[in-house]
């Protein structure tokens, strides 16, 4: 499979999806037209339009899935795919009612690039469990994409000392649900992401690089270029604590 996997579409003084340019164009040489999925926001067209203007830069077409009369056929023949941003369990709703996760995760595992931002890059994993967003839907179920067997977390922010905030921080949250569920999570940090080519998994970004939180273990630090290959060989298990009393 070939993944990219961003921690955010947009970062401070640059325009969307600019502080990762390089990177997507090597992603999606060779790509005409890119499938894109705007379900996590409400306004479709203007989503797509977004998108559209960016990769234009690049020489690639943009199409919206929303558009086509069979999004399963549209996803069964894209060149690529692309899933933003947005909130994630209205995205994974509308992917599970449109049949989608089992179409796209049929054709990127056929080898065409799968691109993917925030929610989208929740969506490649095993489940939805590690989003950070609130569910304003219900979807059937937390099984999303399942294209790496480990978890993420995106836009990992660190604990601010500074802070008046006297909720969990992102560390306790994933540190409960680690309580609960046998899986590897990777914090990535914004202006991080994560390329996968076949067996090959490998952070880039900025210097703050992510953060790994694993069952028993502390928290190990990561920088931009390091092989992180050893988490496509994880075997994850939910609701594996079992009941306690």
């Amino acid at each position: 499979m070939r993944l990219l996997l961003l921690s955010n579409s947009s970062a401070p003084g640059r325009s969307y999806l600019e502080h990762a340019r390089d990177v997507i164009a090597g992603h999606l040489r060779g790509v005409d037209e890119l499938l894109f999925v705007p379900y996590a926001l409400a306004d479709h067209d203007g989503y797509t339009a977004k998108v559209a203007a960016f990769m234009e830069g690049l020489g690639i077409r943009v199409r919206g899935i929303h558009t086509a009369d069979d999004p399963r056929a549209a996803a069964a023949s894209a060149q690529a795919v692309f899933i933003g941003g947005g909130n994630s369990f209205r995205l994974l709703k509308s992917l599970q009612e449109r049949g989608l996760v089992e179409a796209v995760s049929a054709r990127v595992r056929e080898g065409v690039p799968y691109m993917g931002s925030s929610a989208g890059t929740n969506m490649a994993c095993p489940t939805l469990r590690t989003t950070n967003d609130m569910p304003i839907v219900q979807p059937a179920s937390f099984d999303a994409l399942g294209l790496v067997p480990f978890q993420i977390n995106p836009h990992y922010l660190d604990p601010s000392p500074e802070s008046a905030h006297m909720g969990e921080t992102r560390e306790e949250r994933l540190t409960q649900f680690l309580e609960e569920n046998d899986v590897p999570v990777l914090g990535l940090r914004e202006g991080t992401w994560l390329r996968r080519e076949d067996g090959t998994l490998t952070l880039g970004g900025i210097e703050a690089g992510a953060r790994l939180f694993a069952p028993g273990a502390d928290p190990v630090e990561h920088g931009p270029g390091t092989d992180l290959s050893q988490l496509l060989a994880a075997r994850a298990t939910f609701d594996s604590r079992g009941d306690r009393s």
